[in-house]
């Protein structure tokens, strides 16, 4: 790796609907002083609508499409302004194998947000916009379709605690540069 790659690093949280991507990727970024990036929101910005909006009127097929575009933007972007980001995956985007090539040629860190499905249940259940959890069954198949996919990651850490303490858990990890306080 030159120079050049080592200006800036990307670490993306991924995980099942409910483990905290966006609140731990808000915290973490607070707490290394880098930018947070939250997939989902930049979706929701460049559509206009809301993702169930988006599911309900175009489909998934359009959704993903639109996650992979912003995926490529948001990445593209951190290496042309060389700027160090956490970026809050969606639950599903680590599932597209395309989005799984695009992340690992760019060299981003993934963590994955490890969560037990009963844990996630109750989180999810108090959760009413997403368009993916419709009851336990379905909520069960999908987790465990998507565990491949978030067993790809380079770390994992334990998310059925309270966020502050899965910050503290990446920053163990030692990916990040020491923050002098």
């Amino acid at each position: 790796m030159g120079i050049e790659t080592r200006s800036h690093k990307l670490v993306c949280l991924i995980g099942f609907m409910g483990s905290g991507k966006s609140t731990v990727a808000r915290l973490l970024a607070r707490q290394v002083g880098w930018q947070h990036v939250d997939l989902d929101k930049c979706i929701i910005e460049t559509a206009g609508q809301t993702i169930p909006e988006i599911f309900a009127k175009l489909g998934e097929p359009e959704f993903r499409r639109m996650e992979q575009e912003e995926l490529a933007r948001i990445v593209g972007e951190a290496a042309e302004q060389q700027k160090s980001r956490i970026v809050s995956l969606g639950g599903g985007t680590t599932a597209q194998p395309q989005n799984v090539a695009l992340l690992r040629q760019s060299n981003i860190v993934l963590i994955w947000l490890h969560c037990p499905l009963p844990d996630l249940l109750k989180r999810a259940a108090q959760i009413t916009d997403r368009p993916l959890f419709r009851d336990e069954a379905s909520f069960r198949k999908l987790y465990e379709e998507r565990l491949p996919s978030y067993e790809l990651a380079d770390h994992q850490v334990k998310a059925n605690t309270e966020p502050l303490r899965v910050v503290e858990q990446i920053l163990a990890l030692g990916i990040f540069p020491k923050v002098t306080v």
